[in-house]
C-alpha cells in the first residue's frame, strides 16, 4: 500500500511554528451568560407650556391636544369662579364600580338637552344654561370652531377629591370626541397615561404618562383619537388644595334605547 504523504517543515530547526509566533493571550475567547434586558419604567413628561401637542399617532389617527394656560385673565377668572361656585347647583352622584356603589369623591352637574350616562350614573337632561356658562361656550367655540352642546362641571372641594383613570369614550360621545376642558381655582394636576399594546394584556406598567398643570383659567382640548387611544384623571394630593371648578364641554348625539352604558 502506498504511504501517506508526509508534511516537510520548512521551519528552521528550534523555531517556533508560524501559527505560534503572536501572542494570542488578548484574543482569547470567554463565554459570558448574556445579561437580560433590563426594562425600565419610563419617566413621566410633563406639558406646562402653551401649544400643540401630538401625543401618539397610531391606527386610530393622531392623539392631540392643545394647551392654553391664560385662556381667561386671572381678574375674569376670580370673579368666574366665585360665581360658578355659588351659583352651580352642585350635588354629589353615587359611583358604581364591580356592583360596589360609592359617593364620586367630588361634587358635579350637567347642562345640556340631552341625559348624559357614564359609570352606570345617568345625568338627567338639563337645557337651563347658566348666562357665564353660555358666555363661555361661545368664547370656546369662536377659538376652537367646534360647537359644544353640553357640559359637566366637576367641583373638586380639596386634596381629597378626585377622578380616577377613566377615558371620555361613551358611545354618545360619538367617534373621535373633542373636549374642551376649562379650569378655575386651585392648579391641579392632570395626568394621562396611553393605553397599553394588546401584547402587554392591560398592563399599565411600561406605557408613557404625561403630566400637566392646570392653573386658573387654562383651557385644555382633546382631540383626534386622544380619547381612544388614551387615560386621564386628577389624582388624589398629598398637600393642601383649595377648592377647583372644571368645566368640560362635550358634544352629545342621541343614542337609541338600550345603548347606555
Amino acid at each position: 500500500a502506498p504511504k501517506a504523504p508526509v508534511a516537510i517543515s520548512l521551519a528552521p530547526a528550534g523555531a517556533r511554528p508560524a501559527w505560534r509566533q503572536k501572542d494570542h493571550t488578548q484574543k482569547q475567547f470567554v463565554f459570558e451568560k448574556p445579561s437580560e434586558v433590563e426594562r425600565r419604567v419610563p419617566e413621566a413628561g410633563v406639558i406646562d407650556k402653551p401649544g400643540v401637542y401630538e401625543l401618539s399617532k397610531g391606527p386610530t389617527g393622531i392623539s392631540r391636544i392643545h394647551l392654553i394656560p391664560g385662556f381667561v385673565d386671572s381678574e375674569q377668572a376670580d370673579w368666574m369662579f366665585e360665581q360658578l361656585l355659588q351659583d352651580i347647583p352642585w350635588g354629589q352622584r353615587t359611583h358604581i364600580r364591580q356592583e360596589v356603589s360609592f359617593e364620586e369623591p367630588r361634587l358635579t352637574s350637567w347642562y345640556g338637552e340631552l341625559p348624559y350616562t357614564y359609570s352606570r350614573i345617568t345625568m338627567e337632561p338639563n337645557p337651563n344654561w347658566h348666562p357665564l356658562l353660555t358666555m363661555l361656550k361661545e368664547r370656546i367655540e369662536e377659538l376652537t370652531g367646534y360647537t359644544f352642546n353640553s357640559l359637566l362641571c366637576n367641583l373638586y372641594r380639596n386634596e381629597k377629591d378626585s377622578v380616577d383613570w377613566h377615558s371620555d369614550d361613551e358611545p354618545s360621545l360619538g367617534k373621535n370626541p373633542v373636549i374642551a376642558s376649562l379650569s378655575f381655582g386651585a392648579t391641579r394636576t392632570f395626568e394621562m397615561r396611553k393605553k397599553p399594546s394588546p401584547e402587554e394584556d392591560g398592563d399599565y406598567t411600561y406605557v408613557e404618562r404625561l403630566r400637566i398643570p392646570l392653573d386658573h383659567g387654562t383651557l385644555l382640548i382633546m382631540e383626534g383619537a386622544t380619547q381612544e387611544d388614551w387615560q386621564h384623571r386628577v389624582p388624589k394630593e398629598y398637600h393642601s388644595r383649595d377648592e377647583r371648578i372644571n368645566l368640560t364641554f362635550r358634544i352629545i348625539y342621541p343614542e337609541p334605547d338600550g345603548v347606555w352604558k
